[in-house]
């Protein structure tokens, strides 16, 4: 992510950066991510053409093509599921993270750039995720597939390029749709803890701007940030 912000004045396009060894990885609100080697780390830097909510939404288009680049590696029968906003599971465990930074100054976006971490080979221990997380998992220890970041990247280019067109094309609508159908915990009893407050309910939907839906004991509630907990 700090190699993608020195290089966006320099790019011409979109162009992805690719980080075989990571010596300060991070996460959201500024988390340690690990990045065992084997493990993919890359950034997408890209200019979006319209304001910072839609840029936002860049976060649901990265969360389906990281759930479609996988599964076209392991089959349809994987058990992969995407956990709101952006975390993706398999088998239930978390396997990828998603990170989305805007560059510009004056409340103008100049870039987006969209970080994307897969446990390719090794999955962080128990240790180093925080109490009630979830357990992180990796694609050769859930299914026996073994790929390299340099072998990933192109799946993982193909389908979001697949997904930013139809975004860019006909806007948030369908990604909404794909995505729900790839919803973990979707109708099911949640958690939502966020930085004043913890909300239970039970999820819903989310709406046309990307935001939780939970129906909880006093009604329906919005949950634009937070973490979530099953």
């Amino acid at each position: 992510m700090s190699e993608a912000a020195r290089l966006a004045p320099q790019l011409a396009g979109p162009a992805w950066i690719l980080a075989l060894e990571q010596t300060a990885a991070r996460g959201r609100r500024g988390r340690e991510w690990k990045h065992p080697k084997g493990n993919f780390s890359a950034t997408l830097v890209m200019k979006p053409w319209q304001g910072v909510e839609h840029a936002a939404l860049y976060s649901f288009v990265a969360a389906l093509a990281l759930d479609e680049a996988l599964a076209q590696l392991v089959g349809p029968h994987a058990r992969l599921s995407i956990k709101w906003p952006n975390d993706v599971l398999l088998n239930g465990g978390k396997i990828a993270g998603i990170l989305l930074e805007s560059l510009g100054v004056g409340g103008q976006i100049s870039h987006l750039a969209i970080g994307i971490g897969v446990n390719l080979t090794e999955a962080p221990g128990a240790a180093d995720v925080e109490p009630g997380a979830m357990a992180p998992v990796s694609l050769l220890g859930e299914t026996g597939t073994a790929i390299t970041p340099q072998e990933f990247l192109p799946f993982l280019a193909r389908a979001f390029a697949k997904y930013q067109r139809q975004f860019d094309s006909y806007g948030f609508a369908p990604i909404r749709t794909a995505w729900l159908l790839r919803a973990a915990r979707l109708g099911e009893t949640v958690i939502a803890r966020m930085s004043i407050e913890t909300v239970t309910g039970r999820f819903e939907t989310i709406d046309e701007t990307g935001n939780m839906i939970l129906i909880t004991a006093e009604g329906r509630r919005a949950i634009a940030a937070g973490d979530i907990f099953f």
